[in-house]
């Protein structure tokens, strides 16, 4: 994007960025050890115990891509260095952008010339818009000048349709198309890749993604932040990065900016290098000191569960001991302030969000339902050939943009809630519900490729009428599971928004009391029984029983084809073979990128699970280590 910044990030530079990497993960650490222990005990836990009824789906469940199918390859002009290029980009199911050379070098299996993971990532086709954004990212005192001018690469732009990518602390990338309709097939998989890039990690039901979650979330509320933290998105290390670069760039930009050695024009092109190299420093060194931390804790875990497991029974009496004493001070006030603070706009932030969300699940129904009639019409026919496996593979990715913005609209209905209850974080809701919505979809693609299937074997001799009757059990399936995923949706949703207020409010109450009960308990089981997480629960609780009320009142008066009584319609339908896995319960504290709680309160509805273990094997590694990929393999989806 600019200059090198090596002069700037001399030996002196790298050694700070160091050291305050490391002294971030330093601070981080006891948090992670606390957490990993807490969770490994609730997993042993639920090991034990007889598993929870889980919610139903009717759509048989499409599995993740495997992390070596190809979801869209193709050729895109993409500006390198100082010119624009022409590179076939292909995008793999770990949502990994890889840019080669030619489709020859590509088939050939040669590496591609750089792969690049879009975390947190804004795609913007206009200039103007473009501009604005950068001129956002850049120190405010260094805007004054109005000489100076940071342009996208717009001479000679090959194209009319382009797409600039804003990427947070590292460069930007360029494309261009020629036509409008490449253009729009590119930002739907690039949004795709940016939103799977910011949540599947996250979203992962392991010891160590769980305790880093809650880890964050206690290490962030002891430095006094409550709200939904808009950076925690991507691995384990580059929150980590994320949590660092925060603090480091006021100091980069008192310290280094005023002796940037470049002209005027170029001071924004080197001041982003810069902050990219020490992202990339900070990466590097936070991706050791995680994978130690972590091999350090599956060792405790692994010679703490003889313990866990012999003395199941006398952990949870002293995790309910302990939780007592909490609930007899800390559940009157939390239910007076729920009851006088929250639930009287619970009702109203809900009609806020039904309508945008039900509007995109509803427009992707109508798609949904044209796509199939038109395929039922083309293929009257009957019988299975290589055209019909096409369109239904075509089915399987149709192109949600229309419904995506719709869902995006909530930006623009939810922007008191900053003033109301500190929630900003409106992009994870967003991002969440449009992945829950992408799955929904490929669900509803799936189950009419097998239904379809069945019924041409089973009634060869009318095809039109297998193809009709598939296609109204699908509809009627997706309504069913469109109006299960929207209450996880709103549920998790106004948690997300209101409980972070709760906490940061009665903070001051309970903060010091909180840190006088951990006398209370066992010293032989301190690893396992941690008092803020029980503490959150009992919030959480207290919470959960209003918002619950509020779904479903909605529901019962069938707002937005929301249902209620679902036993009917399930004994229906469950003449079908298809009756499909379950939703996979989560606790909804981990909503909008908030931490679970995993103890002392009961499962309720979440979002939904999707995608668990698509992020890929690259953003494991260090950063300097991305490029390095073995051949590429074949596939379509």
């Amino acid at each position: 994007m600019g200059l090198s910044p090596s002069s700037l990030l001399d030996e002196h530079g790298s050694n700070y960025i160091r050291g305050c990497a490391e002294a971030e993960l330093k601070e981080f650490r006891p948090h992670y050890r606390t957490q990993y222990s807490v969770v490994f005990f609730s997993q042993v836990q639920d090991e034990l115990q007889e598993p929870k009824e889980k919610t139903k789906q009717l759509l048989k469940q499409r599995g993740p891509p495997e992390a070596g199918e190809v979801l869209y390859e193709e050729q895109v002009l993409h500006f390198e260095a100082t010119r624009w290029e022409e590179r076939y980009v292909v995008v793999r199911g770990n949502y990994c952008l890889e840019c080669h050379s030619s489709f020859e070098t590509f088939v050939k299996g040669v590496p591609p010339r750089h792969k690049l993971l879009p975390t947190g990532g804004t795609v913007l086709t206009t200039e103007e818009k473009y501009m604005a954004m950068v001129d956002k990212c850049f120190p405010v005192s260094e805007t004054n000048n109005v000489n100076e001018k940071f342009a996208p690469p717009i001479i000679g732009m090959p194209g009319q349709f382009p797409v600039y990518l804003r990427l947070p602390y590292r460069r930007d990338y360029y494309f261009c198309f020629r036509q409008d309709a490449r253009q729009a097939e590119f930002l739907s998989i690039l949004s795709d890749c940016i939103r799977h890039q910011n949540q599947d990690f996250l979203k992962k039901k392991t010891v160590e993604v769980q305790a880093f979650l809650k880890a964050v979330h206690l290490y962030r509320q002891e430095k006094g932040s409550y709200d939904s933290w808009k950076m925690l998105i991507g691995s384990d290390v580059r929150v980590l990065a994320n949590l660092v670069m925060e603090e480091l760039l006021p100091s980069l930009e008192k310290d280094m900016l005023p002796h940037l050695k470049a002209r005027k024009t170029e001071r924004k092109r080197v001041w982003f290098a810069t902050v990219e190299a020490a992202y990339i420093l900070v990466q590097e060194c936070l991706f050791e000191g995680m994978s130690a931390l972590k091999e350090e804790c599956r060792k405790a875990a692994h010679q703490q569960e003889v313990l866990i497991r012999s003395d199941m029974d006398q952990i949870l009496n002293s995790r309910t001991y302990l939780e007592g004493k909490l609930r007899a001070s800390v559940l009157e006030p939390a239910e007076k302030f729920c009851s006088e603070g929250v639930q009287p706009y619970l009702a109203s932030v809900l009609e806020e969000l039904m309508g945008p969300i039900s509007s995109g699940f509803q427009e992707a129904r109508l798609l949904s339902d044209s796509q199939m009639d038109q395929l039922c019409q083309d293929f009257q026919e009957g019988g299975v050939t290589n055209e019909l496996k096409q369109a239904l593979a075509k089915l399987s990715r149709p192109n949600l943009l229309s419904c995506y913005q719709r869902i995006n609209s909530l930006h623009d209905q939810l922007h008191d809630l900053q003033e109301r209850f500190g929630f900003s974080n409106i992009s994870s809701l967003v991002n969440s519900t449009q992945i829950d919505l992408q799955q929904l979809v490929e669900n509803a693609a799936y189950t009419f490729h097998l239904l379809l299937y069945k019924d041409i074997e089973d009634n060869p001799g009318n095809a039109c009428s297998a193809m009709e009757k598939s296609r109204h059990k699908v509809l009627k399936q997706y309504d069913y599971d469109s109006s299960t995923a929207r209450k996880r949706i709103f549920h998790a949703a106004l948690v997300g928004i209101t409980l972070p207020h709760i906490k940061k409010t009665l903070a001051p109450t309970y903060k010091t009391a909180l840190q006088g009960l951990k006398q209370l308990i066992n010293a032989d089981y301190s690893n396992f029984v941690h008092v803020h997480n029980i503490y959150e629960g009992i919030l959480l609780q207290s919470l959960d029983k209003e918002v619950i009320k509020v779904v479903e009142e909605a529901a019962r008066l069938k707002k937005h084809n929301l249902f209620t009584d679902t036993r009917n319609f399930l004994s229906q339908s469950s003449s079908s073979s298809l009756l499909s896995t379950p939703f996979i319960p989560s606790n909804p504290a981990r909503m909008l990128g908030f931490p679970g709680q995993l103890q002392t309160q009961p499962e309720t509805p979440t979002f939904i699970q999707t995608h668990p273990e698509t992020q890929p094997e690259a953003e494991l590694q260090p950063p300097s280590l991305l490029s390095q990929r073995g051949p590429p393999g074949w596939g379509s989806r």
